[in-house]
């Protein structure tokens, strides 16, 4: 009986070691297993360096090796409690009126499969010009997914680009509007976001292009801009966007700077990298 006992609990012991083992993955032991085996996807998230400005988990199918470097292509952030008097110093939480964020829901639909992008590669036709609208929870690199969040947090509003669409007047109430990679809008939105008195484009090529939207099909349709018709790049010939439409391609944001227009600022980079690490541009933000 008592060799019966010491069996199962060395059989237990062992088993328990196995789990623990498991469980114990280090950062880089996961990334090596993506890259020998990209097409098993995990949902276990792991924290990404602890030093950062944020809490910083990351969905290890989300880390990409670029310039030998692991870099999270999308994350999910939280606050510290430690850092409170930074966030206090780069955040809107106070501010009676808070600034306007606008969620390009509509260019992560025109990066989506089977959008205006396959369409643009050769992949397929015209009816790819036709996409169905996404929501927020799909954001990634192209869609500001990082910037959003970061806002967010700092307690800034925000409404998605379809929402602008419905109601363009509602940028009345608010005192200054950020432009993420909304790289697809309406001519209504175009109107209503120009014609602020304080924009910022905190991401390069927004206002690129037209689309149309029907909203009882839930779809946008490319109507003008990216080269279609051939030769038309800016759908609107927006002379603001296409001066600092080469910006788009900086995303190291070593030199970045916000940069004054007529009606408001424009920074001199794509920031999806540097926005949550970084509280000197987020404060530099929050001051314009």
């Amino acid at each position: 009986m008592k060799l019966v006992k010491i069996t199962i609990l060395s059989i237990v012991i062992i088993i328990v070691g196995i789990i623990s083992i498991s469980y114990v993955t280090t950062e880089s032991n996961m990334i090596e297993e993506i890259e020998e085996n990209p097409s098993e996807q995990t949902s276990q998230l792991i924290e990404w360096d602890s030093d950062n400005l944020f809490k910083v988990l990351v969905d290890p199918k989300d880390i990409r090796i670029i310039d030998g470097e692991s870099i999270p292509m999308k994350a999910s952030y939280g606050l510290k409690s430690e850092l409170k008097e930074i966030y206090d110093e780069i955040g809107v939480f106070d501010q009676e009126i808070k600034p306007l964020v606008i969620i390009p829901t509509f260019t992560a639909s025109a990066y989506a499969p089977f959008g205006f992008y396959d369409y643009y590669s050769q992949r397929c036709g015209e009816e790819c010009l036709t996409t169905k609208i996404i929501s927020e929870d799909k954001l990634n690199y192209n869609s500001s997914a990082n910037g959003f969040k970061i806002l967010n947090l700092l307690g800034y509003d925000s409404i998605s680009d379809l929402e602008l669409h419905k109601n363009p007047s509602i940028l009345n109430n608010y005192d200054k509007i950020i432009l993420l990679h909304n790289e697809y809008v309406s001519k209504k939105m175009f109107d209503a976001v120009t014609s602020h008195n304080n924009i910022i484009f905190l991401y390069p090529n927004a206002l690129y292009a037209e689309i149309e939207v029907d909203m009882s099909k839930n779809e946008i349709t490319l109507i003008r801009g990216h080269d279609y018709p051939p030769g038309i790049m800016n759908g609107f010939n927006y002379e603001i966007e296409e001066k600092f439409h080469k910006y788009e391609y900086d995303s190291t944001c070593l030199d970045w700077e916000f940069i004054e227009f007529e009606n408001g600022h424009a920074l001199n980079c794509y920031p999806e990298q540097l926005i949550w690490q970084n509280a000197v541009l987020l404060k530099a933000l929050k001051e314009l």
